[in-house]
C-alpha cells in the first residue's frame, strides 16, 4: 500500500495524468476505507483528498463519476547498479586521452 510521501502516478481510463504525493491517509468510519490526501505535482498545486478502499490505494482499478481510475506508486531508478558502471567508464576515458594543453588568452590578444 502507498505510505505517507509516497510519488503515485495516476491513470484516468488507462491513460498516465499526472503524479500527485501523498501527503496523509486517515482512516474512514468503514472497515478498510481510507481518507487519502494528495498533493497533484502540477501547476498550480493542489490538494485532493479521496475516500478510497485499501486495495484501491494498492493500485486496484476504481471508478469515480463512471470513469475507470488507479494510482500506480512510482519507484525511481536503482542508483548503486549506474553510478558503479557509469565512474569506472569515466575513468577510462580519462586514462585513454592524452594530456589537454591549456592555451593563455593573454598570448592570443592582439598587440
Amino acid at each position: 500500500m502507498a505510505r505517507e510521501k509516497d510519488v503515485v502516478l495516476i491513470y484516468f481510463e488507462d491513460n498516465p495524468i499526472g503524479f500527485a504525493r501523498v501527503e496523509d491517509i486517515s482512516p474512514d468510519a468503514k472497515k478498510d476505507w481510507f481518507h487519502i490526501k494528495l498533493l497533484l505535482l502540477q501547476l498550480p498545486l493542489q490538494t485532493v483528498t479521496w475516500i478510497l478502499r485499501d486495495i484501491y490505494i494498492d493500485g486496484a482499478e476504481f471508478t469515480m463519476n463512471g470513469k475507470r481510475m488507479r494510482m500506480e506508486p512510482v519507484v525511481g531508478p536503482d542508483d548503486t547498479e549506474e553510478s558503479g558502471v557509469g565512474e569506472k567508464e569515466d575513468e577510462k576515458e580519462m586514462d585513454s586521452k592524452p594530456p589537454s594543453k591549456v592555451i593563455s588568452l593573454n598570448d592570443r590578444k592582439p598587440k
